[in-house]
C-alpha cells in the first residue's frame, strides 16, 4: 500500500515535501531546512526474533548496546541492502518510511523524536512527509526507547 493511501485511510493530515533526489536523512533535512533532531531516519535491524524497524533522529546514530539491552535481545545487527530491498519492495532502494506496520514489522522509536512534528522520507528519494508526531504514534504504535546518541 502506498504510504499516502495509508495515512489518508487513517485520517491523518500530512504535508508532502518535494526535494532534490537525496539518499540520506541528514541530506534531506539540509535540503528542506529541517533540524536533524526533527528528521526521522529508519534503520532495519535483524534480531534473533526477526526484523525490526528502528526510527531515530537523522542527526544521531544507534547505540547498539543500549538498543540490545532495551529490546532484551542478545544479538542485533544491521540488515543488508538486499534484505531491505526484499522487505520494502514498494520503495526505492534504501528508502524506508518509519511505518514498520505497513511491512508487518515491529517499530521502535527513540523518544527524542516525540516532539510536536516528525519529518521522514517517503517511499522514494524525492519526497519527504511532515505530520504531527502524536498522529504518527497513534497509527504506528511504536515501542519507545532511548538508544540514539550523537
Amino acid at each position: 500500500m502506498r504510504l499516502d493511501e495509508f495515512l489518508s485511510r487513517n485520517h491523518v493530515s500530512f504535508e508532502r515535501l518535494r526535494h532534490p533526489s537525496t539518499y540520506t536523512a541528514n541530506r534531506i533535512a539540509q535540503s528542506l531546512h529541517v533540524p536533524g533532531r526533527k528528521m526521522a531516519k529508519s534503520v532495519l535491524i535483524r534480531t534473533n526474533h526477526g526484523y525490526m524497524l528502528v526510527v531515530l533522529p537523522a542527526s544521531c546514530r544507534i547505540d547498539m548496546d543500549r538498543l540490545r539491552q532495551e529490546l532484551g535481545e542478545p544479538e542485533i545487527e544491521l540488515a543488508t541492502e538486499d534484505e531491505i530491498e526484499q522487505l520494502f519492495d514498494d520503495c526505492e532502494r534504501g528508502a524506508m518510511p518509519p511505518f514498520g506496520s505497513l511491512y508487518h514489522l515491529p517499530t521502535v522509536v527513540d523518544d527524542t523524536l516525540a516532539q510536536d512534528e516528525i519529518v521522514f522520507e517517503g517511499q522514494d528519494h524525492d519526497e519527504a512527509m511532515r505530520m504531527a508526531y502524536k498522529d504518527y504514534e497513534t497509527i504506528e504504535h511504536p515501542k519507545k526507547g532511548h538508544f540514539a546518541c550523537r
